[in-house]
């Protein structure tokens, strides 16, 4: 299995949605976050980060989330794709992915960019209402996925 890694475009699109707090606050999910949404070990006394050290949590949160993401979906994966695929695992959770229609169409048919694109706009809700912002975040996504058409 060739391993994949996310890119530029994925890392861009992820900070644009996730936005850079130097210090820790509580995000809309209840949980300490600091950086470009980094959440593992954050408390409220955890110590600011710059922007560099937020982009190294982020890659470092990546990491630990592209190997499952690898064994989901195709490796024909082109890397932008492979990006979106990474932002919306960084914003929902792969568990989420893996469970999903959309990991299901994609593993079927990566081309059937009329269902990926509906799928991914099927994941804009927060407890049961439509969020503007995540409906932005899909459509990004989903306009990274298909990219070259």
């Amino acid at each position: 299995m060739i391993m994949k890694y996310i890119g530029k475009k994925g890392l861009d699109l992820i900070k644009s949605f996730e936005g850079f707090r130097s210090k820790p606050y509580v995000c809309p999910a209840g949980k300490w976050t600091i950086g470009y949404g980094h959440t593992n070990g954050v408390t409220k006394d955890t110590t600011p980060v710059n922007e560099t050290d937020a982009e190294t949590l982020l890659r470092e949160d990546l990491m630990r989330i592209t190997g499952d993401i690898n064994r989901a979906v195709p490796e024909s994966l082109t890397q932008a794709q492979f990006d979106a695929v990474c932002s919306f695992c960084y914003n929902l959770g792969t568990g989420a992915f893996l469970s999903s229609t959309l990991r299901k169409v994609i593993a079927a048919d990566p081309k059937d960019y009329t269902r990926i694109r509906a799928e991914f706009m099927r994941w804009v809700y927060a407890g049961k209402k439509k969020l503007a912002g995540l409906e932005k975040r899909r459509k990004a996504e989903a306009d990274l996925y298909c990219e070259n058409l």
